[in-house]
């Protein structure tokens, strides 16, 4: 089946809400990276590339799948789906740092979205959020933003993958000798991975959510005692 191209107003909202300047605190984070390199487990351009290979792989086979259900029950107008997506992301989060990440994120996306796109399901879901007792999560919020721009579910993965990536070599690019071009090398082949991991995603139950990656739950544990902090993880 052939997918037809975006319009310009979809492409434009697509860039809007996918940039690293949409006001989420994207910034204050650094998805582990920073206790990585004070311990010496990321030491060298080679090493950056594994680490961000690692945490995006982790990203899709974990909050990817849930992104996908959060913008599928978007679009059926379930809300229990997406209220499902929520919990299963939040029972995930096994440290304290990558809790606050994801519901910090996705209180502030949901709060932004609101103001500048309106009421949608992503709103409904950040209303009902508080007295059902199961917080917004950012990847969920993403795929239900994405569903009501009116755009598809791939492009909400890809912008998702994106994220991911970016903030962690953004981080870089602070903690590490590391340069602009090497940096954009490593997003490059990265990102040439995120169709595979959308083919795998797409057919994922929440039952089928998977991030095991111990190093960097170790490292993200270790993080929270850490003397000195250029990140909130």
């Amino acid at each position: 089946m052939t997918r037809s191209v975006p319009t310009i107003p979809a492409a434009l909202r697509l860039l809007q809400f996918g940039d690293s300047m949409f006001p989420v605190g994207a910034f204050a984070f650094s998805n582990g990276l920073e206790m990585a390199v004070q311990a010496g487990v990321v030491r060298d351009r080679a090493e950056l590339a594994e680490f961000v290979r690692t945490v995006t792989h982790v990203a899709a086979t974990g909050d990817g799948v849930a992104l996908l259900h959060g913008h599928r029950g978007a679009v059926a107008g379930d809300l229990d789906r997406i209220r499902r997506a929520d919990e299963a992301v939040h029972l995930r989060k096994l440290s304290e740092e990558a809790r606050t990440m994801t519901l910090r994120m996705g209180r502030k996306l949901a709060e932004a979205a609101g103001q500048v796109a309106g009421d949608s399901m992503l709103d409904k879901r950040f209303r009902d959020a508080e007295p059902d007792g199961v917080p917004v999560t950012y990847p969920v919020a993403l795929g239900a933003l994405f569903a009501g721009l009116g755009l598809g579910e791939e492009e909400a993965f890809a912008v998702h993958q994106y994220g991911v990536a970016a903030t962690l070599l953004s981080a870089a690019l602070r903690l590490m000798r590391i340069g602009h071009l090497d940096t954009q090398a490593i997003l490059y082949e990265v990102n040439g991975a995120a169709a595979e991991e959308y083919q795998r995603a797409a057919v994922a139950d929440l039952d089928d959510m998977a991030a095991f990656a111990p190093m960097v739950d170790v490292l993200a544990a270790a993080h929270v005692h850490a003397h000195v902090r250029m990140f909130m993880n």
